[in-house]
């Protein structure tokens, strides 16, 4: 049979063989959307009526096999009923299964990702042949979903409930060595004679050397489990998965009781308790929160992607203070392959940078996740130096030295005369304002800040700042830098804090108040633990510093009087008078330790409990959980929307993307706007008439008041 679609071609080959090849026309890899599974439904149509085909071979044109779902068409889709969505579900489901219940053999050839329904649509074959470039997986539960196009019916039956546990709960990517390992795929070979070698095992399928009847008929069949085996297989699993999941992701769970539910059915009864466990979680408001993160990161690759076409590669950086910052900034840009000079005055100082990338690497290499050979490449590529002879020729140098306007200053001016007159200057500040770094320098245009997030091998989040003189190639190349470090950039416009910190203060001057109101500060970190965050305000400001929050949150004032000033004694300024920073000094909020294990452990202070009587007025037990989740909460929100008003972020998802990066904002809320969304914005309005008497950071702005009266959301589903 031939036939000539968008996604999907089919050809005959000899000894009626029919090939199916997936090509999505003007796309750069294949994926499932409406289209590709009509026409895969008229493929299928017409293969189950045609007695001439004896085989299918099933290959990609692509460097992909099939990446998964269109997940921004699938998201409209998920706006129907529960109802609507089963049918529709099961409605893909029966493509699959009419692929897998032809008269004749398929075998599937995986030559590179296959991933959710690619990964599906091949456990629906007979077999499957994966190439050394493959990698397969069902990773569906990163979205809040399960697989839905039979994933979780399938593929226990293929490879027992433990090993299909493992894949679906975890979400994970899986070598093809892996695969056939647990026998996902039934053959694995180098990608070059992967389709001669899938072709071959067909033709040996036809003419009988294979039982590919009895293969099928075992997919289709009950789990072979008694029933005390299932008990103990997934009840164990329940407890570990749960213990891992966390109580604020329901789709691992919800994987384990549709996998338990269907074991004792055949196939086709699966597959039905399947689309019922898919829809319920894609009516999840998890699901739409995560849906939204991977959309979101999506928009910040795209961008970055568009920087680097128009600035190019960086080939060589530098960085100006080799503090734990310059450290982990000169680890991570030599282990993505990008040379850099560490530059400072002090030799001590340079062997506390060096001594940082080590201590990084050295970790990673302990854990098996990094090769000895890789840490002496990367220590390889970083280049200790006092003298500025060494970047000279650097296309991009980041400072990171000190948190002092003065300092900063007089090192970018000294740096600016010693590069070359293309090189990009990006300065490490968190707070400072790029315009104002930016008066002494001969070529403002190429300075910007690059503002890192400790730790920097960890922290996915660059702000990327434009000064007011601040050059679109300047901008452009940053965002490249950033993007090739591995990094997630946001490109946000000067002010006091930028995004992050502008944003955070307010959410400080929340815990402030409740602790000034009386409320128990361990009290409050466990709420706000509860609501997601990793971990709560009084901890985070321990982690931050309180000497570096009171200096920061003396710029916010400064730039924000209305709303941020520092007019009353508070806890942290209390601390900061008294020399409690926090974890540097060990005189915080906790004192801080470790288990018998080595793992960090923290304690009250004992000791601020006197000076937190000293603000309190002693109402605290009054105040209920949700009141502290709302007191803490709709300060930033107000301060999100303030930044969009005031253009310093463009979209609402890239500030719902730097909470979470930046933040560690709670994933499965989506964002603060996305938070504000699942509660609605009237709602909000009128939980912040409640507080109307505690200032300015608790008012609505415009922008939210406006969207309420027009019914409006932050995040709209076209």
């Amino acid at each position: 049979m031939e036939y000539k679609g968008k996604a999907i071609q089919c050809r005959n080959l000899d000894k009626n063989i029919v090939e199916l090849i997936f090509d999505s026309k003007g796309e750069s890899v294949n994926k499932f959307d409406q289209n590709s599974i009509e026409e895969l439904r008229e493929v299928v149509t017409q293969l189950s009526t045609d007695k001439s085909v004896r085989g299918l071979l099933v290959t990609s044109n692509k460097d992909v096999f099939i990446v998964g779902a269109d997940i921004t068409e699938f998201l409209k889709g998920f706006q129907m009923s529960q109802n609507e969505l089963v049918q529709w579900v099961r409605s893909a489901q029966k493509i699959f299964l009419d692929l897998e219940n032809l008269n004749f053999p398929s075998v599937c050839a995986f030559n590179g990702y296959a991933l959710g329904g690619g990964f599906e649509f091949g456990l629906a074959c007979t077999y499957r042949i994966a190439s050394t470039r493959a990698k397969v997986g069902l990773p569906e539960v990163k979205l809040g979903l399960l697989p839905g196009f039979g994933g979780t019916s399938r593929l226990p039956r293929l490879v027992g409930v433990d090993n299909a546990l493992e894949w679906i709960a975890g979400g994970t990517e899986n070598s093809p060595e892996k695969a056939l390992e647990i026998g996902a795929v039934d053959a694995v070979v180098e990608h070059h004679i992967l389709r001669d070698s899938a072709l071959e095992l067909l033709k040996k399928t036809i003419i009988g050397e294979l039982d590919w009847l009895a293969k099928r008929t075992e997919k289709q069949q009950p789990i072979k489990l008694n029933e005390n085996e299932s008990m103990m297989a997934f009840e164990t699993a329940r407890a570990f998965i749960a213990g891992k999941a966390g109580p604020n992701y329901p789709a691992p769970l919800t994987i384990v009781g549709v996998m338990q539910a269907s074991a004792k059915f055949p196939l086709e009864g699966a597959l039905e308790i399947e689309a019922e466990g898919f829809a319920e979680l894609a009516k999840s408001p998890e699901a739409t929160s995560l849906i939204g993160l991977f959309l979101g990161d999506q928009l910040l690759k795209k961008k970055a992607k568009n920087s680097t076409k128009i600035a190019g590669s960086i080939y060589r950086a530098a960085v100006l203070g080799a503090g734990i910052m310059g450290g982990g900034v000169a680890y991570q840009s030599s282990y993505k392959g990008i040379p850099i000079a560490m530059k400072d005055i002090v030799q001590s100082q340079l062997d506390l940078g060096m001594s940082e990338a080590t201590k990084i690497m050295q970790k990673r290499v302990e854990r098996g996740h990094m090769k000895a050979e890789k840490m002496a490449q990367v220590l390889t590529g970083i280049t200790p130096t006092l003298s500025y002879e060494n970047i000279a020729d650097a296309d991009l140098i980041v400072e990171a030295v000190v948190e002092k306007e003065s300092v900063k200053k007089i090192v970018l001016a000294q740096t600016e005369s010693m590069i070359g007159e293309k090189a990009i200057l990006a300065s490490n500040t968190s707070t400072i304002s790029i315009s104002k770094l930016a008066q002494g320098l001969k070529r403002p245009h190429q300075f910007c800040g690059m503002h890192f997030f400790n730790p920097v091998h960890r922290m996915p989040l660059v702000e990327v700042i434009r000064g007011d003189k601040t050059s679109d190639s300047t901008i452009a190349a940053t965002v490249a830098y950033a993007s090739a470090m591995g990094k997630s950039p946001i490109v946000v416009n000067d002010c006091p804090g930028f995004l992050v910190n502008r944003v955070l203060f307010p959410y400080f001057a929340g815990f402030a108040g409740l602790v000034n109101d009386g409320v128990d500060f361990q009290k409050i970190d466990k709420v706000m633990e509860r609501f997601g965050w990793p971990m709560g305000p009084a901890f985070l400001l321990d982690v931050v510093g309180i000497d570096t929050a009171f200096h920061a949150g003396g710029v916010m004032a400064k730039g924000f009087p209305d709303r941020m000033s520092q007019d009353i004694p508070t806890i942290i300024s209390k601390m900061y008078e008294k020399e409690w920073y926090g974890q540097k000094n060990n005189k915080g909020f906790y004192i801080h330790g470790k288990d018998k294990k080595g793992k960090p452990k923290k304690e009250e202070n004992p000791s601020i409990t006197d000076l937190v009587k000293e603000l309190s007025v002693g109402i605290g037990d009054a105040i209920r959980d949700i009141e502290i989740i709302d007191r803490m909460m709709l300060p930033m929100l107000m301060e999100s929307s303030r930044c969009l008003e005031d253009n310093i972020v463009e979209t609402p998802i890239e500030v719902d993307m730097g909470l979470i990066y930046g933040l560690g904002f709670p994933p499965f809320r989506g964002g603060i706007f996305r938070w504000a969304d699942t509660i609605g914005l009237n709602e909000i309005i009128q939980r912040s008439e409640k507080y109307k008497a505690l200032g300015k950071v608790y008012e609505p702005t415009e922008q939210i008041m406006k969207m309420a009266k027009d019914e409006k959301l932050f995040h709209r589903i076209e």
